[in-house]
């Protein structure tokens, strides 16, 4: 690396103007107050702002009363606050040994089955770039200049794993919009054709379009191949599919301002076949996951 060169991380510029703001200085006359405002004095004595009270702190220094000073919520037909169990969905998700454990039935019914283990999710990228750190000579830091309005490109991933761990694949489609309940099933069904004929365990998240009665419908009718794992809840980290994310968008994508969604699509494409090339990069996500064969 030639001398001169700084690691630092880049700034994005949307294209918009920005004001510089220096520090506030203090009016005439003194310390935080406008100038011209009114100015409140306080003499050399302690002001006692308590209500009903005749006089100041200085002067009427009487005896503290006996008494409690609490009043008796009774009197007003109040009860007391009582704790309850929160509700499901407001509780956190299951701990990582009882998520491990059930990611470990799933493991032993799928090489019952012969069956391939496949980790699913989804994601977006747009044309607004991921900043990341870059080289850059000292005193110069690097500008990102990208446009205000950019538009977003949706892009389905699997991570299969065989059942006896000798073998990863990976599989993803791009697609305009969101995905659906309906995109999702097109997807399920590329699956199976690229699979040609073994067996799967499909492991995912609660997504509302994974659990649609759509979703649910479909693959009851293909129970013959596929049986559906859900994650437990709050426990993205169980994915691998989520470091894939992070990896793709940390290299092909740290950035890139991309003029259109073609040349998205195109660096999510190098990415992926980065990933399929690696030997251990698809072992890898899933040993990040705390999971293993």
């Amino acid at each position: 690396m030639a001398a001169g060169w700084l690691l630092s991380s880049a700034r994005r510029w949307p294209g918009r103007s920005q004001t510089e703001i220096g520090p506030g200085t203090a009016a005439p006359g003194g310390e935080g107050i406008a100038a011209g405002g009114p100015v409140a004095r306080l003499w050399d004595r302690s002001v006692d702002v308590a209500t009903r009270r005749v006089g100041d702190g200085t002067c009427d220094r009487g005896a503290l009363s006996p008494g409690p000073c609490v009043e008796d919520s009774g009197s007003h037909r109040l009860d007391a606050a009582t704790a309850r169990q929160a509700s499901a969905g407001a509780r956190p998700g299951k701990g990582a040994v009882l998520a491990a454990a059930e990611m470990a039935g799933s493991k032993k019914n799928a090489g019952r089955r012969k069956a391939w283990i496949v980790f699913q999710d989804e994601s977006g990228v747009s044309q607004r770039p991921s900043v990341g750190r870059t080289w850059a000579p000292k005193g110069e830091t690097p500008v990102l200049i990208h446009a205000f309005n950019w538009k977003k490109l949706s892009i389905c991933a699997a991570l299969g794993y065989r059942w006896d761990g000798c073998r990863s694949r990976l599989f993803f489609q791009t697609r305009n919009g969101n995905y659906d309940s309906m995109s999702l099933i097109a997807f399920l069904e590329d699956l199976k054709r690229e699979l040609r004929g073994p067996k799967a365990t499909l492991v995912w998240d609660g997504l509302p379009a994974h659990k649609s009665r759509a979703m649910t419908d479909y693959w009851l009718r293909q129970r013959t191949w596929l049986t559906v794992e859900r994650l437990p809840g709050y426990s993205p980290h169980l994915n691998p599919v989520e470091t894939l994310w992070g990896n793709i968008k940390g290299q092909e994508l740290a950035n890139r301002c991309a003029e259109n969604l073609g040349e998205l699509d195109t660096e999510i494409h190098a990415g992926m076949d980065r990933v399929r090339r690696s030997n251990h990069l698809a072992f890898s996500f899933l040993e990040h996951a705390g999971l293993s064969f």
